[in-house]
């Protein structure tokens, strides 16, 4: 598929739209509206499950797809915590080591991508489990602003230090599988070195 046709499938239209929710979030929570900050947020939910089922169904895997999806998620979240963090709702520690997780993970996967060194780059489980720690901290600190009587304090308190844990933790485990694949990589290379140097016929002496 062409890259400016795969614009046009139904999934990266969604992945688009929330990008296209970013700076509305943003502002509505900035001037204090945290009804439409928090439905913005839970749209922005909806189409982040439903553009990998429509992909599914309408078989509509792109390429482009599958760096924008991610790169839409990161920055709604990076964004939210940017903010959040502005208005006083978000410590500034667990801000400083999320972003010091993404940028070191990102370094990393670009150093490695650009030597050709690996190029498939899977999240790992502290990496998933911190994800949806922070998609529902997120969700917890704009429904405690939003929605009248909701009011869970020590909820959203355990939470946040989660995320304060498993950011460090989540980091470390990346690093650990990536020298773990690359290891497995120089192992498999040497293997092969030596497999072909056994195969080759020994060289004939010739007479002097």
């Amino acid at each position: 598929m062409a890259f400016l046709t795969q614009f046009r499938a139904a999934p990266n239209l969604l992945t688009l739209l929330r990008l296209f929710i970013i700076p509305f979030l943003v502002i509505e929570i900035l001037d204090g509206h945290f009804g439409a900050a928090f439905a913005l947020f839970m749209l922005a939910g909806i189409s982040d499950g439903f553009d990998g089922l429509l992909a599914r169904w309408l078989k509509q895997q792109t390429t482009l797809g599958l760096y924008l999806d991610p790169i839409a998620d990161k920055l709604l979240l990076s964004t939210l915590f940017l903010v959040l963090t502005h208005v006083g709702l978000m410590p500034r520690y667990v801000t400083v080591l999320v972003f010091s997780r993404d940028l070191g993970i990102l370094l990393i996967s670009t150093l490695l991508f650009a030597t050709n060194t690996l190029r498939d780059f899977r999240p790992s489980f502290f990496g998933k489990l911190n994800t949806v720690v922070q998609i529902f901290t997120l969700i917890a600190i704009l429904a405690e602003h939003a929605l009248p009587n909701a009011s869970f304090p020590a909820t959203t308190t355990v939470l946040v230090r989660s995320i304060a844990f498993l950011a460090p933790i989540s980091a470390a485990q990346y690093a650990w599988i990536v020298l773990q694949r690359i290891g497995a990589q120089e192992e498999m290379k040497r293997a092969a070195v030596i497999s072909l140097a056994d195969t080759r016929p020994p060289l004939k002496k010739t007479g002097s």
